[in-house]
């Protein structure tokens, strides 16, 4: 077992309070929405070379669009000038490879005026992504920046990613998948209130579309209704909602949640007028599902839902897609030494860290299921916190994730002894 003093880790990581509260305002401050992230990369990335990790932009090109496994969504542009940003360490050998993950992207700030106009009180940052994933990015950056300052060489191969557009479905994640990156294992950072996830749920978005007969209000009578045929498929929906919430019981990873998957109804637009019958109608949401089922199964069974209705004009009118986000579920055997190294970790430094699966879906389930790559999500601050006006993080929230994150990678990499002060890149 790698040999670290706990009172040296506690001490050493504890003096980058100030680093915390001088690095993350700048990054809140970039609005490093989906196709904005040039700021915020550059930022990152002069972050990480200040901390003796210099990084590379790595170019995602835009034949990504092609690529089966694309998240298209309403707003797609050229990746050129975009980039994901990616610094690596090579192990002197002998110990076992990790990808650390995190994403620079945020969602938009919504009705919060100032949500990228950064404030510290009471001991935390507030901010859009402050939280998701910025946070995340500090307490990676304390966590290198501690393996170096206690000397630690690794055994094994560090690499360090910060991608784009994991927000939207994660293509700045699958383009690095698709240019061959590889581990023993993956830690994909995220607000887990410091849990160990080795599963995540799944989410897909559909997009149903009702059809009807438009007529005059006054001719209501003699004409189909999108929208009350909407109704009617949305009666048909839920009730399949409430099959899959029943198949999905009794899962072990995710046993502690009531309703750990759901049907969403996101989005309704329909008809042109008040005064006459809508002829169509479009209904966009998700549904979220657990590893015991595929996503293929989600796509069938949705559509045989609506068809058992015993309106044969909803039968012949309805369509369903599912052109948008489409995260498939994964796990990793709770025992897989990845999570146990991490939970043997977290129990050292006296943390509640517990091992189960994440009723979100991220970036990590692309490492396992396009690379088959042993994958965990673990991270400080609450998921719940995420998208929120008035996110934020704590100041010790950063702090305990990265003395946690030191080490794990420690225990997973194994250490060759003490640091001379040179690298290998």
């Amino acid at each position: 077992m790698t040999n670290i003093p706990l009172s040296d880790l506690n001490a050493t990581v504890d003096s980058y309070r100030d680093f915390v509260t001088e690095a993350l305002p700048p990054l809140i401050r970039c609005e490093s929405t989906q196709g904005q992230e040039r700021e915020v990369q550059a930022l990152v990335k002069e972050l990480l070379a200040q901390s003796g990790w210099p990084g590379e932009y790595r170019a995602i090109p835009d034949s990504i669009f092609e690529d089966e496994e694309y998240s298209h969504g309403d707003f797609e542009q050229s990746y050129d000038g975009r980039y994901n940003l990616v610094a690596t360490r090579r192990g002197s050998g002998g110990g076992r490879s990790l990808i650390l993950q995190t994403h620079a992207d945020v969602v938009p700030a919504g009705e919060w005026a100032q949500a990228f106009e950064p404030v510290i009180e009471d001991g935390r940052i507030l901010g859009r992504g402050a939280t998701d994933c910025k946070g995340q990015i500090v307490t990676l950056l304390c966590a290198l920046k501690a393996l170096d300052a206690l000397g630690i060489a690794l055994q094994g191969d560090l690499e360090c990613q910060v991608v784009i557009e994991e927000e939207v479905g994660g293509n700045g994640a699958l383009a690095l998948i698709r240019q061959g990156c590889s581990a023993d294992g993956v830690l994909v950072l995220e607000g887990t209130d410091l849990q160990i996830h080795p599963a995540n749920r799944g989410a897909i978005w559909f997009r149903a579309t009702t059809y009807g007969k438009s007529l005059h209000m006054g001719r209501r009578h003699e004409g189909v209704n999108a929208i009350e045929k909407m109704m009617d498929a949305i009666r048909l929906m839920l009730e399949y909602e409430t099959r899959l919430i029943a198949a999905s019981q009794g899962q072990p990873l995710f046993a502690k949640y009531a309703n750990p998957v759901q049907l969403c109804l996101g989005t309704i637009q329909a008809g042109g007028w008040p005064s006459m019958v809508a002829g169509e109608c479009v209904l966009q949401g998700g549904v979220g599902f657990l590893p015991n089922t595929r996503m293929a199964d989600i796509k069938r069974d949705l559509l045989d839902a609506v068809m058992q209705t015993e309106d044969e004009w909803l039968r012949e009118h309805f369509r369903l897609e599912f052109p948008k986000l489409h995260n498939d579920a994964y796990q990793i055997p709770a025992d897989h030494p990845l999570p146990v190294t991490m939970h043997e970790a977290c129990r050292e430094l006296g943390l509640p860290s517990e091992v189960f699966g994440w009723n979100v879906s991220c970036d990590a389930r692309l490492y396992k299921c396009l690379a088959d790559l042993p994958t965990v999500v673990f991270g400080p601050s609450d998921i719940r916190q995420a998208h929120a006006a008035g996110e934020s993080i704590g100041i010790d929230e950063v702090l305990t994730g990265a003395k946690a994150l030191a080490l794990s990678i420690a225990r997973w990499c194994g250490t060759a002894g003490t640091d001379d002060g040179t690298h290998s890149y």
